[in-house]
């Protein structure tokens, strides 16, 4: 029993230490520990929880990951309306509105005003009772709202736990929103593997936060800014505005407290929103305007609400930044992963202080979306301020002239054939040689997960380009040490080491050398797939589309990739280049026995005993198969420190976790006497 309490108490101890970090880290961006010391903790978490199941609740940080998806989303009714603002859209307006309220008042007195920056996010509610959060809503109608509780837990910046001195019960109104560069980071991501991209934050963040399935929800860099409150149980409220967003920071709530401004009259509120005009440009997130409130709460209550909106609060929204131009041409832009971009070559057209004469049109899906041709009018915003954007297309200005855009089926830079995947918005170069890929392919090539060549970096491979020493991978074998001596401060030793280590790499296993290629689709883990099935490179280049589709894990669009790779003339004269140069690895995984025949294992986490590729080659040498990803046909989950989703979703579907040490033994036990 006695055992059983400290595992509770240490439990509990753990918990308020990680709410603490994750508060510091999101809320304040003050963190004290490092990322590595946090998932330490989280891990020691996980561990008790796996143990003792009874100890796990729905506020526990380890729920920030995300369970299993949901059937739909509940409705809940707010217990005070989340009600909407009234506009305004410029000086006069907001004068009118503070004349309104001195007349409601009977007061020519100035009135004091809060003024805050309109976030463009998502409106949402999170209930906490007895500083455990109870549940998080969306605004919804403003009286009844969708139950996002379990996508709420995995947003970083949204407390699970409050401290003791927060309120009893407590309802916290704030905006989800995304922050611009991360926004840009997972559109880039999306196109990179295929996928449709948000039109902009706000879109994001919706799609986000309506999530059946929390994973994704939490895999998205959502975060959250609080502004109000709906009921409040403490025997001293807060008295106004400015103290409200005091006290919520101090009960870890996330607030952008630095950028509010208190105004002691109306004419202060003017100024201030026309000084946020000129630095919205510079803010990390996109703002839409400012809203302006009474300060004092006991104004505010006196003042009261109209049908739908409050008296004693407005919105004013900053003037629209679009304008019209022509599409004058477009061109196409070929990304590290061979990703054609449609760029739109624009008439020079102002648009919020800022010339704009080009804009991603990201895809032929998005292009046949707006049907937009060379020589049509053009409505251009910048998207969050910085991104310029195509909003739409003015055709009653068309004069018959306008031509479509086809598609690539050659690449722009190099010439070879362009792949677009079934499902798949963007076309991408299947050239080896490609030029706009080819650095990012070298540094590809060369990394210690696919041929290893050390000391082979960006300054060395950009000097290779500039002096043209390389035009392909496969260049790099032909290199000579007076080759070398042509790059700055380039010794005889350095250059006999950067040989040594190109030399070294031509005996690389097939797995590294299928992984470097970058063959689209294709990643460590089904280079190892492909290696152990065709053997060697001259039978995986000849494989049909029925014996790749036959092989485990192969599906049909890695089938495709493989198929276009190895039909490019190009590849194959960069392949036979490679095998000129000696360069033909054969898979030397040999099989000892067949104890593990059947089963199927997943590594992850920091291994220390050994590396996650000796483990998987260790399985395979027993006839076990080691896979990529968490399924419910997986044996066995191997997790070192810093085990993550895939854990989480081993201990969902049952699957047996092993340590390091438990592995070994159990490999040891079956290999005894082979």
């Amino acid at each position: 029993m006695k055992h059983v309490e400290t595992i509770k108490e240490q439990h509990a101890q753990l918990c308020q230490q990680l709410h603490h970090h994750a508060h510091l880290y999101h809320g304040l961006d003050a963190p004290e520990i490092s990322d590595a010391e946090y998932d330490q903790k989280l891990k020691l978490l996980l561990n008790i929880e796996e143990e003792y199941p009874e100890l796990l609740t729905q506020n526990s940080p380890s729920q920030r990951i995300g369970g299993r998806p949901l059937a739909g989303f509940r409705q809940i009714e707010h217990n005070q309306p989340m009600l909407s603002l009234e506009n305004a859209f410029n000086a006069e307006d907001l004068r009118n509105f503070d004349n309104r309220l001195k007349r409601f008042l009977g007061s020519e007195a100035p009135l004091e005003y809060l003024c805050e920056m309109k976030l463009d996010g998502v409106a949402i509610e999170l209930v906490y009772h007895n500083q455990q959060l109870q549940h998080a809503s969306t605004r919804g109608d403003g009286r009844i709202g969708e139950d996002v509780s379990a996508n709420a837990r995995t947003i970083g910046a949204i407390p699970l736990q409050l401290p003791p001195d927060a309120p009893k019960r407590l309802e916290v109104r704030g905006e989800v929103y995304m922050e611009l560069v991360p926004f840009q980071r997972l559109n880039q991501l999306r196109r990179e593997e295929g996928e449709k991209t948000f039109a902009n934050p706000r879109n994001a963040t919706a799609g986000s936060l309506r999530q059946l399935d929390p994973r994704i929800t939490a895999s998205r860099p959502l975060t959250i800014s609080c502004y109000g409150l709906g009921e409040i149980e403490m025997e001293q409220p807060p008295t106004g505005q400015l103290e409200m967003l005091q006290k919520l920071r101090a009960w870890g709530l996330r607030v952008n407290l630095e950028s509010v401004f208190l105004a002691n009259d109306i004419e202060a509120v003017i100024k201030r929103y026309q000084q946020l005009q000129t630095e919205r440009n510079e803010l990390p997130f996109e703002i839409d305007g400012m809203v302006v409130k009474v300060n004092s709460f006991a104004l505010q209550q006196e003042l009261g609400t109209k049908s739908r909106t409050p008296r004693w609060a407005i919105a004013c929204k900053f003037p629209p930044r679009q304008e019209q131009t022509i599409l004058e041409s477009v061109r196409f832009q070929v990304g590290r992963t061979g990703a054609i971009t449609p760029v739109a070559n624009l008439r020079p057209v102002a648009v919020g202080g800022v010339t704009v004469s080009s804009a991603s049109l990201h895809n032929w899906d998005e292009i046949a979306r707006l049907d937009v041709r060379i020589g049509d009018t053009l409505v251009v915003e910048r998207a969050g301020d910085v991104i310029p954007d195509i909003v739409k297309v003015i055709k009653e200005k068309r004069n018959g002239q306008e031509q479509k855009i086809p598609a690539p089926k050659t690449c722009p830079a190099c010439g070879a054939a362009v792949l677009r995947g079934e499902g798949e918005v963007v076309p991408r170069c299947q050239g080896l040689s490609c030029p706009a890929k080819l650095k990012e392919a070298l540094k590809h090539f060369a990394a210690r997960g696919a041929m290893d060549i050390e000391g082979l970096g960006d300054r060395l491979i950009d000097q290779l380009l500039q002096l043209q020493l390389v035009t392909s991978v496969a260049d790099l074998f032909c290199l000579s040490k007076e080759d070398f001596f042509r790059m700055e401060r380039m010794g005889e030793v350095l250059a006999e080491k950067l040989l040594a280590a190109i030399d070294a790499s031509r005996k690389r296993p097939l797995e590294r050398l299928l992984f470097g290629l970058g063959i689209r689709h294709v990643g460590a883990h089904l280079a190892k797939v492909l290696s152990q099935r065709f053997g060697n490179l001259d039978k995986l280049r000849t494989a049909t589309r029925e014996q790749l589709l036959e092989t485990h894990e192969i599906g049909p669009q890695v089938a495709e990739s493989l198929l276009s790779f190895f039909a490019d003339a190009h590849n194959l004269q960069i392949l036979q280049q490679l095998k000129d140069s000696g360069v033909h690895p054969e898979n030397r995984v040999a099989k000892r026995g067949e104890r593990f025949a059947g089963q199927v294992f997943v590594f992850t986490g920091k291994l220390e005993r050994f590396s996650r590729n000796k483990g998987e080659d260790l399985v395979e040498q027993q006839g076990g198969r080691a896979s990529g990803s968490v399924s419910k046909k997986t044996d066995y989950l191997v997790a070192g420190p810093g085990a993550g989703s895939k854990l989480t979703k081993a201990q969902q579907l049952g699957v047996k976790v092993l340590d390091e040490e438990k592995f070994l033994a159990l490999l040891n036990d079956e290999t005894e006497g082979d």
